[in-house]
């Protein structure tokens, strides 16, 4: 099976969170450990965000220590939608880092960042996989992006409930059971503050399982079917 190209864009609509460039690599691997987090224990990340409930006043939500609260599309709804989809997950094993997609991922933080602007394709038309096969890698991946937060929690928590998003491809593409490698690049952008790539793939660099295979290089757990 091919994995489908997935292309996710969430945007922040709380205060815009700022970080320093040299918090920027730890940012990244927090948000790879947070993804991990919870498609390992989704019934454990479900009652963490059970706690958010009483949180929300109408649609604002007031997270612990925030001074002003974020506004949601759906309010609790979309926070009890999310909960009882975790609460129905059973594991999955966490994605492995892909040094091709974490490049991908960071061109387009560089370029897109820098315009202010925001999507999947890069100003010259360039596709997330386009992004990936320019680094040496093939075109089937996934890819989500989130802009506004430079806190690993907040872009996670956001694309998990998917606030706003009515087929909630972004927590999808998160418990895709095919994925195995996953590479996320963080940075400024000029217009929200900052923004998170997150590029998914079956295998390291891009390409198809099989041709992974040929080159010794194949994902972890086989092809579908097989231990």
């Amino acid at each position: 099976m091919r994995l489908r190209i997935l292309m996710r864009v969430i945007l922040s609509s709380g205060s815009l969170l700022l970080a320093a460039a040299n918090d920027v690599p730890a940012l990244e691997d927090q948000v790879l450990d947070r993804i991990n987090y919870v498609r390992q224990d989704p019934g454990g990340y479900a009652a963490r965000l059970r706690q958010l409930r009483v949180r929300f006043v109408g649609k604002m939500l007031y997270l612990p220590g925030r001074e002003n609260g974020l506004l949601t599309q759906e309010g609790v709804g979309a926070l009890d939608e999310a909960i009882a989809y975790l609460e129905s997950q059973t594991p999955l094993p966490p994605l492995s880092r892909g040094q091709l997609l974490d490049l991908a991922a960071r061109d387009h933080v560089v370029l897109q960042g820098a315009l202010g602007t925001r999507g999947h394709f890069s100003p010259d038309g360039a596709s997330p996989g386009d992004r990936v096969a320019r680094r040496g890698g093939g075109r089937l991946v996934g890819e989500e992006i989130s802009y506004g937060y430079a806190d690993a929690e907040d872009v996670v928590r956001q694309l998990v409930i998917d606030d706003g998003v009515a087929d909630r491809g972004h927590r999808a593409l998160l418990f895709n059971r095919e994925l195995r490698y996953a590479g996320v690049g963080c940075g400024a952008h000029l217009r929200y503050g900052h923004m998170c790539v997150i590029d998914v793939s079956r295998t390291r660099n891009g390409t198809s399982v099989h041709t992974a295979l040929a080159q010794n290089d194949g994902p972890a757990g086989g092809l579908p079917g097989q231990p």
